[in-house]
């Protein structure tokens, strides 16, 4: 799926990704950092995991120095609708893992 602008060019699948905040833009992917610890870590990756398998999507998460970085690439570099909801379900599962 591509990039939808409007007639003026508006790029509405940045816009929503910016609205989520934390997430930035990086080459052919877009990625965010979180402050986690090993549990919440291991919780957010196994939620994730199901998010991600359902809308066909393979993010890359790891841990480094007590954090969780996340990227998620499409091999053209345009920004898909698919991402940016994969992005909207890791935040809500980032709000669940630390709260508990």
């Amino acid at each position: 799926m591509r990039t939808r602008r409007d007639q003026t060019g508006v790029d509405y699948l940045s816009d929503a990704l910016a609205l989520l905040g934390g997430w930035s833009r990086e080459g052919r992917e877009i990625k965010r950092v979180l402050r986690l610890d090993d549990a919440q870590h291991a919780a957010l990756t196994e939620r994730v995991k199901i998010v991600a398998d359902a809308l066909q999507l393979s993010p890359s998460i790891r841990r480094l120095d007590g954090y969780t970085q996340i990227r998620v690439g499409t091999p053209n570099g345009a920004l898909t609708a698919g991402q940016v909801t994969l992005a909207a379900r890791i935040e809500d599962v980032y709000r669940a893992v630390t709260s508990d």
